[in-house]
């Protein structure tokens, strides 16, 4: 999921240039610390009921309810923050703590078994119930792969060749059970965390194609490829033109149908949204709270304002409100809040990269050189961004895998040069590399002058001399370009930055074809956060050939059997393998990145932030 801490997370998957921000988080960052996020306890007996209020960051609301989410509406707000509360996964990825891992005690479904060498999966669904008294059984997840299989190019989850293409046929074995036979043998943890926890179970009373409908009367959940799933398909049509009234969120009965904690009570389009309990939910725990209200805010000081009078149960410190920090602390040493709130380090699970234009005409062979990449990561002073911009609380991004939180899956090659990774800073490198294939500094700007040592496509006369665009008023985003800009220049690289709109930029970072349409050259937009589709942290969606979020057209032959083999194998070597490969071949340029730091008051206990994002009220409960 793209994602940045200073944005809202807008597009998962096929718009490769949106950004992302974790549930309650804006930007600050850490250089180290736990990997975790969970406020400090609140003192006192617990006094069941009331109502907590949520800062959204500002100018973000959700806004699409309908959990088989499209490109344009998948963002950490619809699914973590909001649909998820109402209507939970077949399996829930982390929870109320600091895992990164499947909950199996928050899903729908047992453990999933594998069988046939990995080619057969069995799932056992648990028989929670649905607020309409109808169990969350066999049905209602092959209801969801039906709608999968008719509208996949309108899941923002869908890579081509993966679910539900890998399936060679799949059916309900018996009330509870599913099973999926594959095509072809699969990594047991791969398949578990990057296919199954995509998939939601969906209530008959959804499979419908008319208002008043009867439960099943749209016949998806029974439908085939027989029909071209043409009842599939009216279903969707139903189902996601009802999704776009968001007047009629909280008043909608299809809506009202949830397996989740929560329920809607309140919806307001660009507004308040409430939750009150579902009372039927089968899960545990249930909801001490009465309510849990999500507030939105047109900017960061009336967000801190709310804090400061404590209007706000939980929200963020801007970073512009925090004492400048040391970088070996997580937290900043004085709490401008004072006793009235516990602070707490909210990390998300991703990495912070800009991205280069393979397929620009002029530019597209020069980013096809790797020792160009290198220099351009070279001259990325990663820790004096987080010093100038993040205040302090900051870490480099130095490969494809997470660093915080702390996992199995981070390559030794991330920790080299004090954690920068195979590439640390240094201008005199960058300069030494670049001209020694060929180039040299005309006016100030790195020339190929021997075209033979620059690299095949470069001509004699090529200049480095590159454009960035980057969301227009977003502060954090500024000025961490203009630091890259300024560094650069040292080394011979001329960089121009290009503020736009944001939907600007998210139409232009599609992947496009070679040609002279293909004009853009590099793009900042935040980066990736593994919290769907995606757990485990492959490359899958973004470095693949061909994937629908690789959004500079990167394509390795290489990088591709390795991608393919964490699929297949479950090995942490063969992973690792893929991770360093990729770290070393920069497929884009690591940036900083970034945590929030959160507030949470000291009347309200069991408050956690998890780096998946992950939104679970129903832990929380006030003191008296």
């Amino acid at each position: 999921m793209f994602r940045s801490r200073r944005l809202p997370r807008i597009a998962k998957t096929a718009v490769a240039g949106a950004i992302a921000l974790l549930l309650l988080a804006i930007g600050a960052c850490s250089g180290s610390g736990s990997s975790g996020g969970v406020s400090a306890p609140a003192a006192g007996a617990a006094a069941p009921g009331g109502t907590a209020t949520v800062a959204l960051p500002a100018g973000v609301t959700p806004n699409y309810i309908f959990p088989f989410i499209p490109n344009a509406d998948a963002n950490a707000y619809n699914q973590q923050g909001f649909e998820e509360l109402m209507f939970r996964p077949l399996y829930y990825v982390g929870g109320n703590n600091d895992s990164v891992a499947i909950n199996y005690p928050l899903s729908t479904a047992d453990a999933p078994v594998y069988t046939g060498g990995g080619t057969t999966v069995t799932i056992t669904m648990k028989g929670w119930k649905w607020s309409d008294g109808e169990t969350v059984d066999a049905a209602d997840l092959i209801f969801w792969l039906n709608m999968m299989k008719a509208e996949r190019a309108n899941f923002y989850g869908y890579v081509p060749g993966l679910i539900p293409d890998n399936l060679a046929s799949y059916g309900a074995t018996g009330p509870e059970t599913v099973v999926l036979h594959l095509k072809s043998a699969v990594s047991n943890l791969w398949f578990t965390d990057n296919q199954l926890a995509e998939l939601t179970p969906m209530p008959l009373a959804w499979d419908i194609t008319k208002a008043g409908g009867a439960p099943g009367s749209g016949g998806c959940a029974t439908d085939s490829a027989e029909d071209k799933w043409a009842k599939c398909i009216a279903v969707y049509n139903y189902l996601s033109g009802l999704a776009k009234d968001e007047n009629g969120y909280a008043t909608s009965p299809t809506w009202a149908v949830v397996d989740g904690p929560w329920k809607l009570s309140e919806f307001s389009p660009g507004g308040d949204v409430t939750f009150v309990p579902n009372p039927r939910y089968s899960g545990a725990p249930r909801p001490e709270l009465d309510a849990v209200e999500l507030v939105p805010f047109a900017d960061d000081a009336t967000e801190f304002a709310g804090l400061t009078t404590r209007a706000i149960d939980v929200g963020y410190i801007p970073p512009a409100d925090l004492a400048h920090g040391s970088g070996s602390e997580v937290l900043p040493a004085t709490d401008p809040l004072g006793t009235a709130y516990a602070l707490a380090p909210d990390y998300e699970y991703g990495i912070d990269y800009y991205l280069m234009n393979f397929h620009n005409p002029t530019y597209g062979p020069v980013f096809g050189q790797l020792y160009v990449r290198q220099a351009l990561q070279e001259v990325m002073d990663q820790e004096g961004i987080v010093k100038a911009v993040d205040n302090g609380y900051g870490y480099p991004t130095s490969g494809a895998v997470p660093q915080e939180p702390t996992s199995e899956w981070i390559p030794t090659i991330q920790s080299e040069n004090g954690g920068q990774g195979p590439y640390p800073y240094s201008i005199a490198t960058a300069t030494a590399l670049l001209t020694s294939h060929g180039w040299s500094k005309v006016d100030g700007v790195m020339t190929c002058e021997s075209p033979a040592k620059c690299g095949s496509g470069i001509a004699k006369g090529t200049r480095l001399s590159f454009t960035i665009d980057y969301p227009a008023g977003i502060t954090a985003f500024q000025g961490e370009v203009a630091d890259y800009q300024s560094d650069a220049s040292k080394a011979g690289i001329q960089i121009s930055l290009v503020p736009r709109a944001f939907d600007t930029i998210v139409g232009e970072s599609a992947p496009c074809a070679a040609g002279p349409t293909c004009s853009w050259d590099m793009l900042y937009l935040g980066g990736w956060s593994f919290d769907g589709p995606g757990y485990e942290p492959t490359g899958q969606s973004l470095f693949a050939t061909g994937a629908e979020t690789n959004s500079g057209s990167y394509s390795s032959p290489a990088e591709d059997r390795l991608i393919a083999e964490t699929r297949t194998s479950g090995s942490l070597t063969v992973f690792k393998q893929y991770a360093t490969y990729t770290d070393e071949q920069l497929p884009v340029i690591w940036m900083p990145e970034a945590y929030a730091v959160q507030a949470v008051t000291s009347k309200l206990a069991g408050v956690a932030f998890n780096a998946l994002g992950d939104f679970t009220p129903e832990y929380w409960h006030f003191t008296r």
